[in-house]
């Protein structure tokens, strides 16, 4: 009878079976069901030019193109000989590609045939990443060409501004790049040539723009992108003109758009403080909290003629604790000293009732407007149970210690307190205190008699995680032992792209970052960072970000979180590969945060403007594409409630 049954159930089964649709063979969701882009990427991923050079020569374009590409992060000088070949390469992707390689590696030696290549190439999109590249390796004979090239078409001008900036930014320019650089800034020209000229202006350093102060102004305070302003607003810092605190404040209270207000107050570093209060004040009570807290940085790195009560008026109605923190640091450093008694014991109270870990740093961080508070700052230091609290604490005694007035007398109590921090094991302690000692304008060789300890705080270290650290214990180890040029040791390769979780991550994968500020969404790059699109996919399905605050918020900037100590030292027990592609930082990018080349782990950043000097150097994993209005508006301390795949 038992049979008959099982006989029955294996026809019915089969039966149901038939009915079932035919299983569709898997689908590609993204560009790595091709073994062959999986096999390039790992040999990237390895950093292994031996066997990824071949792949430069592969007969089909597609692996040549992306081959190239992975050269761009391994960087190996090696393959510029074979890079320079491919810029002949009869498919233009490839002749791109191995155009942004060669300006990765930034070998000089491309220089000349990069040069050579552009009297021949006549596609704008690779004459425009020829040029950039260009700029990235030139001596003087490249800054030459970079000024003096005409361009003929949009996309090649945008080319040649960009290579401007990024030789601007190693200092090689000529006074006709200068020149060539505010032509650019024409309404006529396109947004790219603008944007890229206005950053060379802004960032490259020593020019003198006095004479371009009329064009200047007027590409500040009339050009349609807020981006072009705001860099063009920087770069007017360096006019030097009697009328430059009048329209600097100007700009700083009537432009819409706060990155550009921001850009204006840093701008006004040099003028007398009368000139500019209005302005000044104005911005410590800016509806956007990043202007106020720069204007906040700004008053404490420039704290000449700034009067007391005027601020002590103001305090009332600042309600940041950040923005407080810059005003109560300049009342202790101007107040007369019976009046700084009294402010310290005030501010002293507060910061033992202060509700949060960040209230609290910021608190200890204002004390430091005091030299005599030291001693008070490194107690809480020493015994804060919240990183956050004891990084702010050492932040505040290294500033105090490069103070140009610092008393003498207290030159070894404050060589003890560094001493003392790096055999505390707390690796941000360790780090910046190892990085204070070999500050050679704090003159601290003669204060210690060995530096065993230095040593024996690196031996104590856990690699990969506590590399940042590791880096500058060697660093000043290799300057206190007379070492011209210092090695930076080179984090082991211990966590491989995990391929079966790539595969499963749709093109567009989209992330929903939900904040105390409102919901941001995110589209993540799998096809051009793969292995970091997958350690955020790995990390935010163990609900790792969950809860974390924004630790790092540099106005104008970044937005920084993923660190579980709250403070930007929290790193994993492993690192990841930087993936370098020919992706450029743009309002609402978002980046892998590192201590340099293959160091990430777990901490990223979103972009408040245009970042270019990070382009090349940092991960692009993602971008913003809802939400940028909650970004601008984060602060320090701001948690991530939650974020998961949407």
């Amino acid at each position: 009878m038992k049979k008959h049954i099982l006989i029955a159930g294996v026809f019915m089964a089969l039966a149901a079976c038939q009915q079932l649709p035919q299983q569709s063979p898997e689908i590609a969701v993204n560009k790595f069901s091709d073994t062959t882009l999986q096999q390039i990427y790992t040999l990237q991923d390895e950093r292994n030019t031996t066997e990824l050079l071949p792949f430069l020569h592969h007969n089909k374009p597609k692996y040549r193109t992306e081959a190239a590409i992975a050269f761009a992060s391994v960087q190996d000088t090696l393959a510029v000989s074979d890079l320079l070949a491919l810029l002949s390469d009869t498919t233009t992707a490839v002749r791109k590609a191995a155009a942004y390689a060669l300006g990765q590696i930034g070998h000089s030696k491309s220089e000349s045939s990069i040069i050579n290549h552009m009297a021949h190439e006549g596609k704008p999109e690779v004459q425009a990443e020829l040029l950039e590249a260009l700029g990235k390796l030139a001596t003087q004979t490249g800054a030459e060409y970079l000024a003096n090239y005409n361009a003929t078409n949009p996309t090649s001008l945008a080319g040649q501004a960009w290579g401007l900036y990024r030789a601007g930014l190693r200092q090689q320019y000529t006074p006709k790049g200068v020149e060539q650089a505010v032509k650019l800034l024409s309404s006529v020209r396109p947004y790219e040539a603008r944007l890229a000229a206005a950053h060379f202006l802004a960032r490259t350093p020593r020019l003198d723009l006095t004479p371009y102060r009329q064009p200047l102004l007027t590409a500040a305070t009339s050009d349609a992108a807020p981006e072009v302003r705001m860099a063009v607003t920087q770069a007017l810092g360096k006019v030097k003109s009697s009328d430059k605190p009048q329209f600097l404040s100007n700009i700083a209270q009537s432009d819409t758009d706060y990155r550009v207000r921001l850009s204006a107050i840093r701008a006004m570093s040099g003028s007398e403080f009368s000139e500019i209060k209005p302005a000044i004040f104005a911005a410590l009570q800016d509806k956007n909290i990043n202007t106020a807290v720069a204007a906040a940085e700004f008053i404490q790195a420039n704290p000449k003629g700034i009067e007391v009560e005027p601020l002590l008026q103001l305090l009332p109605q600042i309600q940041d604790a950040r923005v407080r923190s810059g005003i109560i640091w300049v009342m202790l450093r101007n107040s007369q000293p019976q009046n700084r008694s009294l402010f310290n014991n005030r501010y002293k109270q507060q910061y033992q009732n202060a509700r949060t870990p960040y209230e609290k740093a910021y608190l200890l961080k204002a004390l430091s407007g005091d030299i005599e508070n030291y001693s008070y700052i490194a107690e809480q230091m020493f015994a804060a149970e919240q990183p956050i609290i004891a990084t702010t604490g050492m932040d505040a005694l290294i500033t105090m210690r490069q103070q140009s007035d610092f008393p003498r007398r207290l030159e070894a109590d404050f060589a003890d307190i560094f001493k003392r921090a790096v055999g505390s094991g707390d690796v941000a302690l360790v780090g910046m205190a190892a990085a204070a000692i070999r500050d050679p304008k704090l003159n601290l060789r003669s204060q210690y008699k060995d530096y065993s300890f230095l040593t024996q705080a690196q031996q104590k270290l856990q690699l990969p995680r506590d590399m940042e650290t590791n880096i500058e214990l060697q660093r000043t180890l290799d300057y206190l032992g007379g070492k011209r040029e210092s090695i930076t040791p080179e984090n082991p390769f211990t966590h491989p792209i995990d391929w079966a979780l790539v595969k499963k991550i749709p093109e567009g994968q989209q992330v929903l970052l939900k904040t105390d500020k409102g919901t941001i969404v995110l589209q993540l790059f799998v096809e051009d960072a793969p292995g970091s699109v997958a350690n955020f996919v790995e990390l935010a399905q163990k609900n790792f970000f969950d809860n974390l605050y924004f630790h790092r918020v540099v106005p104008n900037f970044v937005v920084q979180g993923g660190d579980k100590r709250g403070d930007g030292w929290g790193s994993s027990d492993y690192s990841i590969r930087s993936e370098f592609a020919p992706l450029h930082y743009r309002e609402g990018y978002v980046g892998m945060a590192s201590a340099g080349k293959d160091t990430e782990s777990n901490q990223w950043f979103i972009t408040h403007s245009p970042a270019p000097h990070l382009d090349g150097k940092y991960t692009i994993f993602a971008k913003v594409i809802d939400g940028m209005d909650v970004v601008h508006q984060l602060e320090v301390g701001d948690k991530i409630l939650e974020l998961s795949l949407k």
